[in-house]
């Protein structure tokens, strides 16, 4: 007879363990951890107990996340027997891994389904519209007749995921694989008109209707900026997001765009814009954590995708120039994207080749869809300014004399 509040976490990776699996153990649920690296699953089961560490500007603690096991996911009936009864579900698997493991939630979804057990999901993906492609993969791998049933029994909870968790080396795991570095920034808005069940009381959980302002907020505030961050850090040779931020010809360009993606959301929402700003400074000051030792390469990487058209840099292009705010700073970003290599990063390597290739206009064309004339001649003068190894401190002023000129004012 199960007699304690079961959790289920789909994947146990940075975010599964160091944000998600961490509420809800300290919420009282046992969290069953499900993934395919074996080595994660096996000391997850040995340990029954991972250590987290808050990263602060003035120091670290370190956490206990207790009640928690692991499970290999490797087939659909592994996975359907721990979703028959749990309480609550969430998913941190990578927006590209969602497509691999539809058909093994599918099978946990049909259990639900024929059991009239409704069951919710949180998403914690970044990826405008999550629920609605999720459910899309779901169901190609469900019997017809479940579709007109699904939104009945199953709750696709969108979630911003705000915090900030670098990728794990082998000095910063100090011997144990399932230790890992958070900040201490911790909430988790998600959208309240998803559930299907009662809202289950999780520990900083915050649920909003309409929640389209959040997953926004997320994408083309502190998504755009944080790629930002990394691409012109890149071009300047930092190693690490937190020297980028503090490089005041890379802050002044970063925050601006922010402004802009902020005016944006204010207009598109009917959102307060001063709350917006002060969410702007804040990430900023997020940003400089050098506790967190997050990377440019990790920040930056994958290029092809953080350039889709509704994805962090093109998506707030997008946002802004609908409301005719200057976006000269957002085509920065755009610009230094191209350039971006990375390290062991093929789909960055691709885009970066194309665009030396076949030029900048069939780039934004290819990787962003964008293909009016003037964004795509701001795009071609910025690139060939830092192509050309301009200082970044002459191109910022060029940006921010630009910006000032055609200033909207809220």
């Amino acid at each position: 007879m199960k007699t304690a509040k079961k959790a289920v976490m789909y994947g146990a990776g940075n975010i599964g363990r160091g944000f998600i699996g961490q509420l809800f153990s300290e919420s009282g649920y046992e969290v069953a951890f499900i993934d395919i690296n074996e080595k994660v699953i096996d000391a997850l089961n040995r340990d029954r107990e991972y250590p987290v560490v808050i990263v602060r500007p003035d120091g670290i603690e370190e956490l206990s996340v207790k009640r928690v096991r692991g499970v290999l996911g490797t087939t659909p009936e592994i996975v359907a027997a721990e979703m028959k009864d749990c309480d609550i579900m969430a998913t941190a698997l990578g927006v590209n891994v969602l497509k691999y493991v539809a058909k093994n939630l599918a099978a946990g979804i049909k259990q639900r389904i024929d059991a009239k057990k409704p069951i919710d999901i949180i998403i914690c993906e970044n990826l405008l519209d999550a629920d609605k492609y999720l459910k899309g993969l779901i169901l190609k791998e469900l019997p017809e007749s479940y579709a007109a049933v699904f939104d009945r029994y199953v709750g696709l909870v969108e979630a911003s995921i705000g915090r900030m968790v670098p990728v794990m080396d082998e000095n910063m795991q100090a011997g144990n694989i399932l230790r890992v570095y958070v900040e201490e920034y911790g909430y988790l808005p998600v959208d309240k008109a998803a559930f299907k069940n009662p809202i289950p009381k999780i520990k900083n959980l915050y649920p909003y209707a309409p929640f389209g302002l959040f997953i926004q907020r997320k994408l083309f505030m502190h998504n755009m900026s944080h790629a930002l961050t990394a691409y012109l850090g890149a071009l300047k040779g930092y190693a690490y997001i937190a020297d980028a931020i503090g490089d005041a010809g890379i802050e002044n360009i970063v925050y601006a765009a922010l402004v802009r993606s902020a005016q944006g959301l204010s207009i598109k929402h009917g959102a307060d814009i001063n709350a917006l700003l002060a969410h702007a400074s804040n990430l900023i000051y997020r940003f400089k954590n050098k506790g967190l030792r997050d990377t440019v390469a990790r920040v930056g990487r994958d290029t092809q995708r953080k350039l889709f058209e509704n994805d962090r840099l093109t998506g707030a292009l997008n946002l802004v120039k609908k409301h005719k705010i200057p976006s000269v700073c957002l085509c920065a970003g755009i610009a230094a994207a191209l350039l971006f290599t990375g390290e062991n990063d093929a789909a960055s390597a691709e885009v970066c080749a194309h665009t030396r290739s076949a030029g900048v206009q069939s780039a934004l064309e290819k990787y962003c869809r964008i293909d009016d004339r003037e964004t795509v001649k701001t795009v071609e003068k910025i690139y060939a300014d830092f192509a050309s190894g301009k200082p970044l401190s002459e191109i910022g002023a060029y940006l921010l004399e630009v910006e000032n000129k055609s200033a909207t004012i809220i």
